[in-house]
């Protein structure tokens, strides 16, 4: 009887964390799962593993290095951009801003973050220039600056972003358009087109959708 219980709990991973059975999914986990086999009591059990994202550290725009560790309890929603790119970042910028306007009562649950992937022109002092020129207010949105390749590891590997130099591209860096929904628990949970309005609107709904059904947040949906 455990042992069906068990094969359903990986068949149902966007319902039923293995790891929590008791908890209900309401957005899917996104990412290769690992099944991992132990012997609890002399019987064999199965946990599935989902990707977390890994600590990190970056400048944000005040020059202050801010650690994943002190964004816990919150939500993110993150892109990677950067500030001189003339092709998708402004339209994704604008629905960012969009998104934090949409989002405005919860800003003590979620946190906007925007990873540059072109550290060297990208200093604190040019993210302020950029915040100004965009008309950005929100206090929950940090942009970050931090070592290239590390960056590019982040939003490969854990993001599922593409981000990466290129000569052939109109910019110099390649990157997609993708917004990425992460939980408290450093999972990610959905991905977005970041240029899409369609899109970010079905991203305003996750956002409220996870923070009340598995978070208990007291909010509107």
């Amino acid at each position: 009887m455990k042992l069906k219980f068990i094969a359903a709990c990986v068949v149902l991973i966007s319902l039923i964390s293995c790891e929590d059975q008791a908890k209900v999914r309401v957005l899917p986990i996104i990412g290769d799962r690992d099944l991992e086999y132990k012997t609890v009591d002399g019987k064999e059990v199965v946990d599935t593993i989902y990707p977390k994202i890994p600590d990190f550290q970056f400048l944000n725009q005040d020059s202050v290095m801010i650690t994943s560790k002190s964004l816990k309890g919150k939500v993110w929603v993150a892109d990677f951009f950067f500030t001189s790119c003339g092709t998708i970042c402004p339209p994704m910028t604008s629905q960012m801003k969009r998104l934090s306007i949409l989002t405005k009562d919860l800003e003590k649950h979620l946190q906007f973050m925007s990873f540059t992937i072109d550290p060297e022109y990208d200093t604190p002092s040019e993210f302020k220039l950029y915040i100004k020129s965009h008309g950005i207010t929100a206090k929950n949105w940090s942009f970050f600056t931090g070592d290239e390749t590390e960056t590019y590891e982040l939003a490969h590997d854990f993001f599922h972003v593409g981000a990466e130099r290129s000569e052939s591209a109109i910019d110099g860096f390649e990157h997609n358009d993708t917004f990425v929904l992460v939980d408290k628990e450093g999972y990610v949970r959905g991905l977005y087109i970041g240029t899409s309005t369609n899109d970010v609107n079905r991203l305003e709904k996750d956002i409220r959708k996870l923070l009340k059904y598995e978070y208990n947040a007291d909010i509107r949906e």
